[in-house]
């Protein structure tokens, strides 16, 4: 088990935190889109970068969201 101490051991000060996985719902709460608008993104290459669970289930990335929206704000 890795804790505090482990990682003052390898010279990481920081604490490592995992890249938050959003779902389709919260992705589209936060844009204020259509689910079919999100799934139309995504057949034409547009949206952000996902990941498909073996279960079918789609996740974004939070930095992956987070840089598809800087790309966009540069494009406005």
């Amino acid at each position: 088990m890795s804790g505090p101490r482990d990682r003052r051991e390898n010279g990481s000060s920081a604490a490592q935190v995992p890249d938050e996985k959003l779902t389709v719902k919260e992705v589209i709460g936060d844009l204020r889109i259509a689910p079919s608008t999100f799934y139309r993104w995504r057949r034409l290459g547009k949206a952000p970068r996902s990941i498909k669970l073996p279960n079918g289930d789609v996740r974004i990335r939070r930095s992956e969201y987070d840089r598809w929206l800087a790309e966009r704000e540069d494009a406005a």
